[in-house]
């Protein structure tokens, strides 16, 4: 599906779905609103799903793998070659996405859409071998990143037609927590020492080392914030331009698709830059330790399901909300009402 189509069938949430869950939310025999995020979050996937009859039966996480030129900067802890070591190991049950994915029973998909080396075992949706050091020129062209957003809305259409009721979003790319916090400044206006934090481990002098060159990319390419394409184009990645694509295209489908970090969470943003109807689509499961995630959440009018000071990224807080989401239902789908058990109703107080 190309990004104008899949702009354009982005619809708003059925509100009578979004009532009828609520209504039997306060039937059920307990205080109202008690379980707070668990019945806001089943009752926007209603709304989502445009039935109060929810289904939520197959899960995917889908891990946008690729590489950043900045790396080159030195302002990773890690060669890029980890990239792809981590990214094979998702499929070996050696991640800790892999593992929690067992345990939820969520099916995995890490997909190249960029990495610098070719891994067999993962699927292949490379776009090219990473992006261009943004710090000497811009990370790619616009038609590379709208062709890199298109591969995240098809493969989103992909899971929908397999079936797949919902999906979390995870990355895996050294250097991506670069791009994110560049992009973030970008989208948010916000100052870059505000937006960028040590991601998996950088000293004080590497920290600083990070914002100036994000600060310089910025400066040298004037990615134009109204343009969230030219701003993932000039200072973004790979990972990030196709998890755009997922957000969008799983909004299109009518999927739900659950935010995890900082990083997916930079891709959110730009997804609801191209289309602020899509923001009723995303759920977000928790909030990052690093400084820009809170803002993000903000800038999304979203608040996090889980507050566990997770920063991993690869998806594990999004499929952490799935244990979460699941007795939600299961309480929504068989608990007795009040009038089954033959008291009266709990109604709202002042």
């Amino acid at each position: 599906m190309r990004l104008n189509e899949c702009l354009e069938r982005i619809r708003p949430l059925d509100r009578e779905a979004c009532l009828a869950c609520e209504r039997r939310w306060d039937s059920i025999a307990k205080p109202l609103k008690s379980l707070g995020k668990i019945e806001e979050n089943l009752i926007q996937m209603a709304g989502i799903q445009r039935t109060s009859q929810i289904h939520l039966h197959k899960k995917a996480l889908v891990i946008m793998c690729a590489d950043n030129g900045v790396v080159a900067e030195g302002v990773t802890q890690t060669g890029q070659e980890v990239t792809a070591i981590v990214a094979e190991n998702f499929l070996k049950e050696k991640s800790c996405a892999a593992i929690m994915c067992r345990d939820t029973q969520t099916d995995i998909y890490p997909v190249d859409i960029g990495m610098a080396a070719d891994v067999p075992t993962v699927i292949n949706r490379k776009v090219a071998y990473g992006t261009r050091n943004m710090a000497k020129e811009p990370a790619m062209t616009r038609e590379e990143a709208v062709c890199a957003i298109e591969t995240g809305i098809s493969f989103a259409e992909e899971l929908y037609h397999q079936g797949y009721d919902i999906i979390a979003t995870g990355e895996m790319g050294i250097g991506n927590t670069t791009s994110s916090s560049a992009v973030a400044s970008v989208l948010l206006e916000k100052p870059v020492e505000q937006m960028t934090g040590r991601g998996a481990g950088l000293s004080t002098e590497g920290l600083r080392r990070k914002i100036q060159v994000i600060q310089s990319a910025i400066a040298k390419h004037q990615p134009e914030k109204s343009d969230p394409v030219d701003v993932l184009a000039k200072v973004g990645g790979f990972d990030l331009a196709g998890l755009t694509g997922i957000y969008l295209g799983a909004a299109a489908m009518g999927m739900p698709a659950v935010m995890d970090g900082f990083i997916s969470g930079a891709a959110a943003l730009a997804a609801v830059r191209l289309c602020p109807q899509a923001e009723n689509y995303i759920l977000a499961s928790h909030v990052s330790k690093e400084p820009a995630g809170a803002m993000i959440l903000e800038a999304l009018h979203k608040s996090p399901s889980l507050t566990c000071g997770m920063c991993l990224g690869e998806g594990t807080g999004a499929v952490a909300l799935f244990p979460l989401l699941e007795m939600g239902l299961h309480i929504y789908e068989k608990m007795s009402t009040f009038s089954q058990i033959e008291i009266e109703d709990y109604v709202p107080l002042e």
